[in-house]
């Protein structure tokens, strides 16, 4: 069920609304192997009507579930929007559609949502990756090289 706001309850006084929204709701494809939707959206939003728009203002709380880009360990990641601020008009141009005197907020929650998903989500900033595997200590590699010499000093010893 989408996050609608009626406009007759907006006559009289400024609308509270606090709750969940399902994942499923927000219609977000992330395509992205990375970020995952693991919950609900929970929002505590005010909404007041201006004269030609409504002023809608809360925090939005999202959690995902990730895979860090650097290490592949899944991960938890709140994705918060602590002072989300939206103007909606009702008029002109850009008007949103107004179905059975409401509004439904959800594309200008994903809107915002989706602007602010992490693009490399990482386990911890210094994340050092994947460990290298440890190959046993060999004297030669397949071109019987040893590790300590370098390239040119095999080839100085040559004798042409």
């Amino acid at each position: 069920m989408p996050l609608l706001v009626n406009l007759r309850h907006l006559e009289k006084h400024d609308l509270t609304l606090k709750g969940e929204l399902p994942a499923e709701e927000l219609d977000i494809d992330t395509r992205d192997e990375m970020v995952q939707l693991a919950e609900p959206l929970r929002y505590h939003l005010e909404v007041q009507k201006l004269t030609d728009a409504l002023l809608t203002r809360g925090k939005l709380v999202l959690p995902l579930t990730c895979e860090c880009v650097r290490c592949l360990k899944s991960f938890e990641y709140r994705l918060e929007l602590p002072d989300w601020t939206c103007h909606i008009p009702l008029e002109g141009e850009e008007k949103t559609p107004i179905v059975s005197d409401c509004v439904d907020l959800t594309p200008f929650l994903r809107e915002d949502i989706l602007l602010e998903l992490p693009q490399h989500p990482l386990c911890k900033p210094d994340c050092g990756g994947l460990k290298k595997p440890k190959v046993g200590k060999s004297k030669q590699n397949s071109l019987g090289v040893t590790p300590d010499s370098s390239a040119w000093s095999e080839l100085d010893k040559l004798k042409f």
